[in-house]
C-alpha cells in the first residue's frame, strides 16, 4: 500500500520500507515519528487530508544536503562578485508502516519540523505566562498594577516599588518636585488620581 503525505512543503509517494530525505524534523536518530498530513492512500482521496490515516517512520540520521554555491557577478562594475555557499538541514527516515485507519489512536508523536508553528507555539506561551504572573505579582501583594500607566514601564514600577509606592493612591499623592527615588512625571500623577 502507498500513501502521498506532505511534510516540509513538499509531497512524497511512500510506501513501507523506502528512505526519505525530508526537511529537518525535531526528532533523534532512533525515534519513531508519525506523519499525519495525509493527502492519498492507495487509492483514497482526501480533501485536504484523509482523515485518521497516518506514516510511521524511523528518524535514521539528522544529516546536510549538498552544497549549493550562488555566485553573483557584476559586469562593469568595478568586478563586483559575491559567493555563498548553503546545505539544507535535513533528516534521513525509514517508512515502517502506512496506517489507512488508527493513526490517531497509535501512540506515535507527530513528526513536528525544526521551525514549525505549532513546536514553536509551545515556548511562546511561557512569556506570556510570566508576563502575566508579573502583572499579578503587585496585584496580591496589596497593590495596583502601576504599569497600566501610560509610560510607566516594568523598571520604572519596579523603582516605584522599591520606593514605597504600589498603589494608584499613593502615586496621586506624590509631590512631582520633591519625590527623588524616581523621576515621577505629572502626567502619570494626573493618571493615578483618575484611576485611584
Amino acid at each position: 500500500m502507498f500513501a502521498v503525505m506532505k511534510t516540509g512543503g513538499k509531497q512524497y509517494k511512500v510506501q513501507a520500507g523506502d528512505i526519505l530525505r525530508v526537511e529537518k524534523l525535531a526528532a533523534e536518530a532512533g525515534d519513531t515519528v508519525q506523519f499525519n498530513e495525509i493527502l492519498m492512500v492507495g487509492t483514497t482521496v482526501g480533501t485536504p487530508v484523509v482523515a485518521d490515516a497516518g506514516v510511521q517512520a524511523e528518524v535514521i540520521d539528522q544529516i546536510k544536503g549538498d552544497k549549493v554555491i550562488n555566485f553573483v557577478k557584476r559586469r562593469r562594475k568595478h568586478s563586483s562578485k559575491r559567493t555563498k555557499g548553503h546545505r539544507q538541514k535535513l533528516t534521513l527516515v525509514k517508512i515502517l508502516e502506512v496506517l489507512e485507519k488508527g493513526a490517531d489512536k497509535s501512540g506515535v508523536k507527530a513528526a513536528m519540523g525544526a521551525g514549525s508553528v505549532s513546536g514553536a507555539a509551545a515556548p511562546a506561551a511561557k512569556p506570556a505566562a510570566k508576563k502575566a504572573a508579573k502583572a499579578e505579582a503587585p496585584a496580591q501583594a496589596g497593590g495596583d498594577d502601576l504599569t497600566t500607566i501610560t509610560g510607566v514601564g516594568p523598571a520604572a514600577a519596579k523603582k516605584l516599588a522599591d520606593a514605597g509606592v504600589t498603589t494608584f493612591a499613593q502615586l496621586a499623592a506624590i509631590d512631582v518636585d520633591s519625590f527623588e527615588a524616581v523621576k515621577v512625571k505629572a502626567d502619570w500623577v494626573e493618571q493615578a488620581k483618575t484611576l485611584a
